[in-house]
């Protein structure tokens, strides 16, 4: 995608909410989810109305995200309920995007049609791999032949775009079975894939197995595996647009854009994060903690940062540069090719500066990026700056 395309999305107006239940929490799960307490669905959701409902107004949202957790683990009309909160609240835009998550194993043909009756047009299967091996690794309740019915169901309900998540670097995968999971995903003719590491996250199932010995994930085996990833897509006509995202052109997830061009996005749910008026918050993240919460009037929030002056312009690269098309230049962005560590970074190859923009051209190294990033000091006078000059603020909306 162009520079242009992605950065008008400073401008959009998201949503996201999270819907926290599985029928089982995988090892390598770090996300604010719960398994055993579909019992508290409805209440959840009563929940989430009524935050949206307190919400101040906006204005009609470009994109929805309902994440998790697992979505499509729910009944349908929960999420209805939800969806219909955020229409009455702030409006939802004709040509708005309406994200789900989705596991193959809860996506049946009318289950799907469901949803899509709902409004939801976009659909992304976690689908993780398509080897029973590395499946049963990961804890995943599917196996590889659901996601080619799944993804068909979708399709046949009248989704509009379709989208495959993949895990690289299990222990015990090889390179023939990433290479043949990549291969299935094309042959489903999806518009996008997602494609990340498996990390080992501390007081996760898997960072347990690990800290007594179990095997990790190899950083150079997982390196090597995005590689082919970063050919093999681009060649069946997916480009990356992001660092671990790929797609068809205009087929982008337009809520992850809002989000990494440093646009506004409104969280509804337990865990969840936004960003609005120059503030990033978060939701408390113990399910009923945030029930109760909501129930009694008391704060929902566990916190909240407002983000300006020199910390909004850092904000905007450290964001910004996850996308292939980078960022404008900036006071950041010369303040980093000034430094020692930007001149190294900028020597080494792993970025680069044009005329009117800064990218990083080695993905992979994308977090060494974000440490040199986060070291920097304002210029000289920054200090006498007003915050107002830095912040992101309403007109974003």
């Amino acid at each position: 995608m162009t520079p242009e395309s992605a950065d008008r999305h400073v401008d959009s107006a998201a949503a996201y909410v999270h819907i926290p239940f599985c029928s089982q929490v995988c090892p390598y799960c770090d996300f604010a989810v719960v398994a055993g307490k579909d019992d508290l669905a409805d209440r959840y959701v009563d929940a989430v109305v009524t935050e949206i409902d307190r919400s101040e107004p906006w204005r009609p949202l470009d994109a929805v995200y309902f994440g998790g957790g697992t979505p499509s683990h729910v009944d349908p009309r929960l999420l209805g309920r939800a969806l219909d909160a955020l229409a009455g609240r702030h409006g939802i835009d004709n040509d708005a995007e309406i994200s789900l998550e989705a596991n193959p194993e809860d996506f049946s043909a009318v289950t799907a049609g469901r949803f899509r009756a709902l409004g939801f047009n976009r659909v992304s299967f976690g689908a993780q791999s398509f080897d029973s091996g590395v499946l049963l690794s990961l804890g995943r309740r599917h196996q590889g032949e659901e996601i080619a019915g799944s993804v068909g169901n979708a399709r046949e309900a009248g989704f509009e775009r379709l989208s495959v998540d993949l895990i690289y670097g299990t222990p015990g995968e090889s390179d023939d079975s990433w290479a043949r999971s990549l291969a299935r995903a094309l042959d489903l003719g999806v518009d996008h894939i997602s494609c990340y590491a498996l990390t080992v996250e501390a007081g996760t199932a898997l960072g347990r197995s690990v800290a007594t010995g179990a095997a990790a994930p190899d950083p150079d085996l997982q390196a090597d595996r995005y590689e082919l990833a970063d050919r093999v897509l681009p060649d069946q006509g997916l480009a990356r647009y992001e660092v671990s995202n790929w797609a068809r052109p205009g087929q982008e997830c337009r809520y992850n854009l809002t989000v990494w061009a440093q646009g506004q996005y409104l969280a509804y749910g337990n865990g969840a994060h936004g960003f609005r008026q120059g503030v990033r918050y978060r939701n408390l993240r113990r399910l009923e903690a945030y029930i109760s919460a909501v129930e009694t009037g008391a704060a929902h929030r566990a916190g909240e940062d407002r983000i300006q002056g020199w910390d909004a312009e850092l904000d905007r690269l450290f964001v910004g540069l996850r996308r292939v098309v980078g960022v404008p230049h900036g006071p950041g962005t010369h303040a980093l090719l000034a430094g020692d560590e930007g001149r190294r970074l900028s020597e080494a190859g792993v970025i680069a500066a044009g005329e009117q923009r800064l990218v990083v051209l080695r993905p992979l190294l994308t977090d060494m990026v974000h440490r040199a990033v986060l070291d920097l000091a304002p210029p000289r006078g920054w200090a006498q700056r007003g915050a107002a000059d830095n912040v992101s603020v309403e007109s974003h909306a």
